[in-house]
């Protein structure tokens, strides 16, 4: 199972990668590998605000739909409209192409309630 070491992680298996005040988001490749064949991914549109822990949107595949919720608050500034238009890639490369909206991060703080990789690995047994 890969798990990046520079990402941190939500419980329910999102992922933020953050880079300046801007965080891309995803689920984790155990979440997708959990849901099977995702195909179709509901998200909000770019410009959003959300908070953390609040559902983003929800994710469905062939076993299931999910939400898919917000490890960080603040505005949607970007939506990967392609992953609809492919959602096998949230399967085959959930933290590059599967990626799923970019949020301006409102607090940074926020950062410290979510999981590190070596606790996002206990986690999942990993």
């Amino acid at each position: 199972m890969n798990i990046p070491e520079n990402l941190r992680f939500t419980k329910d298996h999102e992922w933020v990668r953050v880079e300046g005040k801007i965080g891309t988001v995803g689920v984790t490749d155990f979440a997708q590998s959990e849901l099977g064949d995702v195909i179709y991914i509901d998200i909000p549109s770019h410009d959003a605000v959300v908070k953390q822990g609040d559902s983003l949107g929800t994710i469905e595949a062939v076993k299931t739909v999910s939400d898919i919720f917000a490890p960080v608050s603040g505005k949607i500034t970007e939506v990967n409209t392609s992953i609809n238009d492919n959602p096998a890639s949230v399967n085959k490369d959930p933290y590059g192409e599967g990626w799923i909206v970019k949020i301006e991060l409102a607090d940074a703080n926020e950062l410290n309630n979510l999981l590190t990789p070596a606790a996002y690995k206990e986690l999942v047994g990993a």
